[in-house]
């Protein structure tokens, strides 16, 4: 057993450090000498704006690092999306801070770039924490602009959000170190306030060779849009700053007199650190993906010790469903169970199945905890519903969607931790990105699709197979196993962490020690905005 154990160490530490691999060069944006040419215009790089903004740099949360990874390859790549997120706290205050990276084509926006700064507000929006942009930016990266520009979740909606967001209340604060043109040029003017660099900060609708083609007006961008035309002309900015240092400070002064706000009134006691010594969390779950382990090792490795109240633990055992406390925040915790388990009137149930019993107790449960104002943390290993005649007549589609209707109507905050396994109708009764969770963060074992690699490979093989015998094709053993094996092969990669990181399905792929902070850092934050609905499921199908 111990021997098992450290091989699920070592590999669960392989994938992570594949990982941490991937980011270390992404935090290079766009390579060492753009980084260089950046510091010689008198210049900080985005992510050491971001160092210098925040109170700890060793205690950041970014979000999407991996955005945009092994996208626009023609046009060179844009890692990281082009644009850094992150969580931190500013003058003891959590903030979202977004800072564009000059080092990647000049801070242009690409696709995806776009869906990043939409997701940075929605976690300004749904937690009513104040949005800090540093600006940077090129403005649409052109040979892309018709996949960026005129839909709904496009370009335009950022704007939309920093109307929105002024009207909510929620601080908004830009300063502009950069380029900032065209549509661009809205965002810092509809912040609350807006700061200026001199000489390297500008703003304006169109640059001086569009207005010189336009009206044929010669002019130099620095009398056009640079600091001391909109600090002492225009009257569009309010600081004007020297350089990247002081704008930053300038932030941190502006952040440090805000007042505070009424509170959501989730519980906090005191944090007891659990027992399990910490390394252990690496070695709960197999090496292999389809193999079973006992759920309770990884709910005991996450909460505050001697916490757990169990809600119906002999019902429904292939959803675990309990209270706890993380870091001292309480907390609703609705794990799958991977171990095999035998339901009391004797029928054997797989681990990651979601049953009847199961999904009813889940329902019933995640309900409780709207009724008491505690949060919700969704650990998932799930590989979708029991299918089968059996699961059929007992109604298995009316206690999933019994379910799913508790999971979206859920007014308490959501978070969710993508374990292992996340397939098919399961990944949305335990709160999928579609089901908006505060957070969603995932281990580097993480695979998110309709269906296994396995069991997808069998379904597409005998389409293939089926449409080779039309056509008078006759597959031997050795073809039909190559065919599937290539099937397969291009299936898994698309269910890789890393292509559900690339997409923004996830927040972030996490280290497996830095569950606790991430979950009470999102429960804090969570804490900043009170609930203003009531729950109601609505109708559901008995």
């Amino acid at each position: 057993m111990e021997l098992e154990k450290e091989k699920n160490k070592d590999s669960m530490k392989m994938s992570l450090a594949e990982i941490e691999s991937k980011a270390r060069k992404i935090k290079l944006g766009g390579g060492k000498n753009r980084l260089d040419k950046l510091r010689s215009q008198g210049k900080l790089s985005a992510r050491e704006r971001v160092k210098n903004l925040v109170d700890d740099p060793n205690t950041i949360y970014e979000i999407g690092i991996l955005a945009g990874e092994g996208m626009y390859k023609e046009y060179g790549g844009c890692p990281s999306a082009g644009v850094i997120v992150v969580i931190g706290k500013v003058s003891g205050r959590y903030c979202v801070i977004v800072a564009n990276d000059p080092s990647v084509k000049a801070g242009a926006w690409f696709p995806m770039t776009t869906k990043k700064n939409l997701r940075a507000q929605e976690l300004a929006i749904e937690n009513r924490i104040p949005i800090i942009y540093l600006v940077d930016s090129a403005g649409i990266f052109l040979p892309l602009q018709e996949k960026l520009f005129a839909d709904k979740e496009n370009f335009g909606r950022i704007f939309r959000n920093n109307a929105k967001m002024s009207s909510m209340g929620i601080v908004q604060i830009a300063a502009v170190m950069g380029s900032c043109v065209a549509g661009g040029a809205y965002l810092p003017i509809m912040s609350d306030e807006a700061i200026i660099v001199e000489k390297t900060g500008s703003i304006f609708l169109a640059g001086s060779y569009l207005v010189k083609a336009a009206i044929g007006e010669n002019i130099d961008n620095e009398y056009l849009g640079g600091a001391d035309t909109h600090s002492g002309i225009s009257g569009v900015t309010d600081y004007k700053l020297k350089d990247d240092k002081a704008a930053l400070d300038k932030i941190r002064s502006i952040v440090d007199k805000i007042g505070s706000y009424p509170k959501a009134g989730f519980k906090r006691s005191e944090t007891k650190i659990p027992e399990i010594e910490k390394d252990k969390i690496y070695s709960i779950l197999p090496k292999k993906s389809t193999q079973p382990y006992n759920s309770y090792e990884l709910i005991d490795s996450l909460v505050d010790d001697n916490s757990i109240d169990e809600y119906k633990k002999e019902y429904g055992q292939t959803i675990i469903t309990c209270y706890a406390k993380i870091d001292g925040w309480s907390i609703g915790i609705v794990a799958n169970q991977r171990n095999i388990v035998k339901s009391k009137n004797g029928e054997t149930q797989f681990g990651g199945v979601i049953y009847g019993d199961a999904a009813d107790k889940a329902t019933r449960f995640i309900a409780n905890c709207n009724q008491k104002n505690i949060p919700l943390v969704f650990l998932q290993d799930v590989t979708g519903f029991m299918v089968g005649s059996k699961a059929e007549h007992s109604g298995i589609i009316k206690d999933g969607a019994k379910m799913v209707n508790a999971v979206a109507n859920s007014v308490v905050p959501k978070f969710t931790i993508i374990i292992g396994n996340s397939f098919g109708a399961g990944n949305y009764a335990m709160c999928g990105k579609a089901f908006d969770p505060r957070l969603i963060v995932a281990w580097p074992t993480a695979k998110i699709a309709v269906m296994g690699g396995s069991q997808a490979a069998e379904v597409l093989l005998q389409i293939e197979k089926s449409s080779a015998l039309k056509n008078g094709e006759q597959l031997d053993e050795k073809k039909e196993s190559l065919m599937k094996e290539k099937i397969k092969s291009k299936y898994d990669e698309k269910t890789d962490v890393v292509f559900a990181a690339s997409q923004l399905w996830v927040d972030a792929v996490i280290d497996p020690a830095e569950t606790r902070s991430w979950i009470s850092m999102g429960i804090e934050i969570a804490n900043q905005s009170p609930i203003d609905r009531k729950f109601n499921m609505g109708i559901l199908q008995v």
